[in-house]
């Protein structure tokens, strides 16, 4: 067998491979979308549950997810940026440096449930912030902490030294290189970071339960104090410990729906943001 049937056999099967994964994703949305569209209305995305999550809507769970989101992007994304900024054009490459990159590896592989109980005993507990969307935000924000500083790190390490020493040869300090060469050149990149946070948070239940979320409240927040309603732990909760698991079912598909469209939404939105900054990038 020669070199290049052997090449067309690997990229057969590569394609063959892709094709299953493409196809199970469209499988599950397909299942989901099947199964949660003749739950979806106006009703149902503009109002509360009612008697005992078997009707009504899910708007404060979404108004929740929503808060809880934009906290923790609010949080965690100008610590990660600047992290990953110190890191890659600051720290050099010692022992420093080495020990920060194990520990942030270290960090992104912790389960979810042990930020959770992290952020119950710091946050809530130690901080006495109570359930609260400021406790559920800065739990969710240490989550995603370790993504954006890695995504950060690589996105500086992909610009060429020879921009920075261009810079510096114009007489331009360190930080005005990073100000005005380097971290707009990465900001597309670094923005790869924001939309998979944005997906992981969305999805996310074991933090928020310990800080957060409450089983039933169907009212909106009116502080940064205040508990809330969030669709992963509704769709758990509707899912398998409500008051008529079988009412509540398409509920529990409808909700799922929601959820990926939103998701959804928030992906498109930073992916326009991403190609705007490239263009930006390239027209300068």
């Amino acid at each position: 067998m020669n070199k290049k049937t052997k090449q067309k056999i690997a990229f057969t099967v590569f394609r063959i491979l892709s094709l299953i994964v493409v196809g199970i994703l469209f499988w599950i949305l397909g299942f989901i979308i099947y199964r949660g569209i003749g739950v979806i209305s106006w009703k149902f995305l503009t109002t509360a549950p009612t008697d005992g999550m078997t009707g009504g809507g899910i708007f404060p769970a979404i108004v929740g997810t929503l808060c809880l989101v934009a906290g923790s992007i609010v949080l965690a994304f100008p610590i990660g940026v600047m992290s990953g900024i110190y890191i890659n054009e600051y720290a050099g490459n010692g022992w420093l440096v080495k020990f920060i990159r194990i520990m942030t590896n270290n960090l992104g592989s912790i389960p979810s449930v042990v930020f959770g109980l992290f952020g119950m005993s710091l946050f809530v507990n130690t901080f006495k912030f109570g359930d609260s969307i400021i406790a559920g935000s800065f739990t969710l924000g240490l989550l995603i902490l370790p993504l954006i500083i890695r995504t950060t790190e690589e996105a500086l390490k992909a610009i060429p030294d020879s921009y920075r020493t261009g810079s510096y040869a114009l007489g331009a300090t360190k930080l005005q290189t990073i100000i005005r060469v380097t971290l707009p050149m990465a900001f597309p990149n670094i923005v790869t970071g924001l939309i998979l946070s944005i997906g992981r948070v969305s999805g996310e239940t074991a933090p928020i339960l310990f800080t957060v979320a409450a089983y039933f409240l169907p009212k909106l927040p009116h502080s940064i104090f205040d508990q809330v309603m969030a669709l992963p732990y509704h769709l758990y909760v509707i899912a398998t410990g409500g008051t008529d698991i079988e009412a509540t079912r398409p509920i529990a598909y409808g909700t799922a729906l929601v959820l990926i469209l939103i998701v959804l939404l928030m992906n498109i939105s930073a992916n326009v943001l991403r190609r705007y900054f490239g263009k930006k990038v390239k027209t300068h």
